[in-house]
């Protein structure tokens, strides 16, 4: 017999039995060839990374009841209710968000071939909507603020395009995935794997980080007390930026996956793209298992929170997520287990629910925090065993050394003519003369002459200047190396974009050369500035375009009445309070 799921106005019923197969937008494979070649014929996208996820679960079930992505309607309806046009359940939107000129290209009920990063055509689409969103009305709804410090808010009106295109989507073939191949599995692969080794209850197990000796415990207690096996489920699409990547924890997790039970437990990777959401993630995280085959989910404190808001406070309360689910539950379609936070008990040698030890005056309470494991690894100190496994540790110390041993991003920013450009060579000369990491510059005007020679000076081009300078520099750091950055980077928002790429592999410490407007016109060795005011050079910072100045740089450099080597020591200084450089190295 068919479940049911209720909703607020209708009563529906999954079209697919409980344990059985869930339906797929895939062609058989014979049609697939056919449309293969038809499909090279039609228009085509390339998909971000993000669309590439949302495409995967759109295609394999994951996304279950959703066809394609979200017409106007279902679009609305999500973003103001939680629910399609149709009354079912479903809290984010899974848009196909593209620029103005493409969606003027294109004509409603044409069909599109969807292609990855490389060309390769992974389904076709027909397009039945299109239109521009009202982006902070989103972000208000979906996130709760139109707060740029949500990472989802920042992509929503810095990285996504401005017009949402909608439609059916009918699925050629899979994105390919090269790593991990073993570990990863669709709705029905995981389906047909519970109905074989006769699993009828599975509890979920979300998770965006590595597992440490507190998650093992939590994880076998919601186990035990939903009475079900366990799938660990974590997500290797795209998480909050800094986070650790996903080859390093998948690595940690099959380095802890013989501490469980082999029979009760099984580990399947989600290529899911995470919104941080909250308590709407939460929802959706649940909706998303029950397409898996799942019955139970774990749903932590602050579930899917990406921290801090522009004020400091979180974003949402540490019960909003629970509170949200529970009341969709019977929509959801399975059960949540409450997340427990657990402690160590020094005393009983074991971790226990920090709400249920009855002798907490009594006894030793341990505990590290995220931030305290980052600076233990960043410092090199002792991570104790009864904190996480060895081999965690092990594992976590490969990609993440000491700050002393990481690579790492100097940027300048500042007018020109500030002295970037001469203090970022100065501090070059003494991060070689210490030695021990390769050093490399990326001023400004060498980039332009090497890198970005055929761009121009318009907004878009400089921040596509900004960006290939960001990139560069990632990969530098990503390596080990040093490098130190030299352009004027006037936008807030693309030195954010740079920070959040390089952090993903090392620190980047940003130095605002804080020379006024008029000091920098009376050197003016360039003569640039001259021209400027007379007009001859358009959108010029500081004159006819405006300068972000920097809120919260590392180092705030004043460079008038202070010499070259004065300002370049400072960086060192900083560097060394940092702990990126050490007499050591």
């Amino acid at each position: 017999m068919n479940k049911k799921i209720q909703s607020s106005s209708k009563s529906y019923k999954l079209d697919y039995p409980p344990y059985g197969p869930i339906p797929e937008l895939y062609v058989s494979y014979e049609s697939a060839q056919k449309l293969k070649v038809e499909a090279a014929e039609l228009t085509s996208h390339t998909l971000t990374p993000r669309q590439i996820c949302d495409l995967e679960l759109l295609m394999n079930g994951g996304f279950y009841p959703l066809k394609g992505f979200l017409s106007e309607a279902d679009y609305n309806g999500v973003v103001d209710d939680m629910r399609l046009a149709d009354g079912r359940l479903w809290p984010m939107p899974i848009t196909l968000d593209v620029s103005e000129g493409f969606a003027d290209a294109i004509e409603l009920g044409q069909d599109i071939a969807l292609r990855d990063q490389e060309g390769v055509i992974l389904a076709t689409m027909t397009v039945t909507d299109r239109w521009t969103p009202d982006k902070a009305r989103e972000a208000e709804k979906v996130f709760g603020a139109d707060d740029q410090a949500h990472p989802a808010v920042n992509y929503l009106h810095h990285e996504a395009g401005k017009v949402y295109l909608g439609g059916p989507v009918t699925g050629i073939q899979t994105p390919v995935h090269y790593d991990f191949k073993a570990r990863r599995d669709t709705p029905n692969e995981l389906r047909a794997f519970f109905r074989k080794v006769g699993w009828r209850k599975i509890v979920a197990f979300q998770t965006r980080n590595p597992l440490h000796r507190a998650h093992q415990e939590l994880t076998f207690r919601a186990a035990k007390e939903a009475e079900a096996n366990l799938l660990i489920h974590p997500v290797v699409g795209m998480t909050k930026p800094g986070d650790v990547d996903h080859f390093t924890r998948v690595r940690c997790y099959e380095a802890v996956l013989d501490k469980y039970p082999a029979s009760t437990t099984s580990m399947s990777l989600l290529n899911l793209a995470m919104r941080m959401a909250g308590p709407r993630e939460a929802v959706w995280h649940g909706l998303i298992r029950r397409n898996h085959g799942c019955t139970h989910i774990i749903i932590g404190r602050d579930h899917a929170g990406p921290g801090k808001n522009s004020q400091g406070d979180d974003f949402y309360g540490p019960y909003d997520a629970q509170d949200l689910f529970n009341a969709h539950k019977e929509e959801i379609g399975i059960e949540m287990v409450d997340f427990k936070h657990m402690v160590y008990v020094q005393e009983r040698a074991q971790y226990e629910p920090a709400d249920e030890i009855a002798d907490k005056d009594k006894v030793t309470i341990l505990n590290i925090s995220g931030t305290e494991l980052r600076r233990r690894l960043a410092e090199g100190l002792e991570i104790p065993e009864w904190f996480s496994f060895p081999e965690v540790v092990t594992e976590l110390r490969k990609t993440k050394p000491p700050r002393a041993k990481q690579g790492f991003t100097v940027f300048f920013t500042g007018f020109s003519g500030s002295g970037k450009s001469t203090i970022a060579n100065a501090l070059m000369m003494k991060l070689m003369e210490m030695g021990g990491r390769p050093v490399t510059l990326l001023d400004g005007d060498l980039v332009r002459k090497n890198l970005s020679s055929e761009l121009g000076f318009s907004k878009e081009h400089r921040d596509l200047n900004i960006r290939r300078i960001g990139y560069v520099a990632s990969e530098i750091t990503k390596n080990g190396g040093i490098a130190i950055c030299a352009p004027i980077a006037p936008y807030a928002t693309t030195r954010r974009a740079v920070r959040e790429d390089i952090e993903a592999f090392g620190a980047f410490v940003e130095v605002h050369i804080a020379t006024t407007i008029e000091e920098c016109e009376r050197r003016d060795r360039k003569g640039l500035y001259k021209l400027a005011r007379a007009g001859k050079i358009k959108e010029f910072t500081g004159i006819s375009d405006p300068y972000d100045v920097p809120q919260t740089p590392e180092l705030r450099l004043e460079t008038e009445g202070t010499d070259v080597d004065n300002c370049a020591h400072q960086v060192v200084l900083k560097l060394e309070q940092m702990g990126l450089i050490s007499g050591a190295w």
